[in-house]
């Protein structure tokens, strides 16, 4: 057993990583910024470096998920303010704190870090490809972030293995503008809400329980520095998830609007996941068609439609 630390453990995918790894066993902690009755949990605001120590005064880990952060290109751009203290100066706290206290950690990056590359995208690529360009403030600040990573552990010898997370999607991610186009499909058809979608782009889609899988094993496999692609091989254009969505739900696309491409992001994103598949028994066996109806029954039954 490990008595192991979640920041962001309240999170779409937080939430069910801390049940995933208590269902192993392990002794879980959670730090999050809302409020919660929930056992073992810390109200912290990881931009403060104040109230992020206080967690490792009272309580030793051996492992420290980091996954607190703001999450999203858009909400990036609107709020970059929240977005670089949370993300860039939360992750510089965590670093500083694993060098005093010698946790083993686990950051989460994103699939952003590849930024306007269009071909297969293999862990190295934006370290060897040097005209690689991240495409908002969300992408740059987890590339510095990862950057930063890199710089403590050569400074420091600390011990950090990467995520990058591919479209995550599935049950427990409530809906904003600034959340996932899955969320934001499934949502806006669920209320009849017009919605227009980028036929020009393409995803790997990754639904929450694969991905969560995955991460937990992680404690299990753990090989310091190394870097993994957190993704599905159900790589499809973004029409064909509006398409799936409106299926499940017998509508028709009445009030979508098809637009070409968006313009600051990404065309395609599709990831190598041999590294992951290799030494953490990655699995992203769920596909589109098994998770979408999941995720519309999961914000049925949340928003009591």
């Amino acid at each position: 057993m490990m008595k192991v630390l979640v920041t962001g453990g309240l999170g779409a995918v937080g939430s069910p990583l801390v049940e995933e790894l208590e269902s192993r066993g392990h002794d879980v902690w959670v730090a999050d910024l809302p409020w919660s009755e929930r056992d073992k949990y810390y109200r912290v605001d990881v931009s403060k470096y104040r109230q992020l120590a206080r967690i490792f005064d009272d309580q030793d880990f051996d492992y420290v998920y980091h996954l607190a952060a703001e999450f999203g290109r858009k909400n990036g751009e609107d709020f970059y303010e929240t977005m670089w203290k949370s993300n860039a100066i939360g992750t510089k706290n965590m670093l500083r704190l694993q060098q005093q206290h010698d946790f083993r950690m686990i950051f989460s990056s994103s699939s952003e870090v590849y930024g306007d590359y269009d071909g297969v995208m293999d862990e190295p690529v934006p370290l060897e490809e040097g005209n690689i360009r991240q495409l908002n403030d969300y992408a740059i600040s987890k590339w510095v972030n990862e950057q930063q990573i890199l710089n403590a552990t050569d400074r420091h010898d600390t011990e950090t293995v990467r995520v990058r997370l591919f479209n995550t999607y599935g049950p427990g991610e409530t809906y904003s503008e600034y959340r996932s186009v899955v969320c934001k499909f499934c949502y806006h058809a669920l209320h009849d809400i017009p919605y227009h979608v980028y036929e020009d782009h393409h995803r790997s889609f990754t639904y929450v329980g694969d991905t969560v899988q995955t991460l937990a094993n992680i404690v299990d496999n753990f090989q310091p520095g190394n870097v993994y692609n957190i993704s599905s091989t159900d790589y499809r254009d973004i029409k064909e998830l509006s398409d799936i969505v409106l299926d499940y739900l017998d509508m028709t696309d009445d009030k979508v609007e098809y637009r070409g491409t968006e313009p600051h992001n990404t065309l395609n994103k599709k990831a190598s996941i041999e590294n992951a598949k290799r030494d953490l028994h990655h699995d992203p066996s769920t596909t589109l068609e098994e998770g979408i109806p999941e995720t519309i029954e999961w914000m049925i039954d949340y928003y009591d439609i």
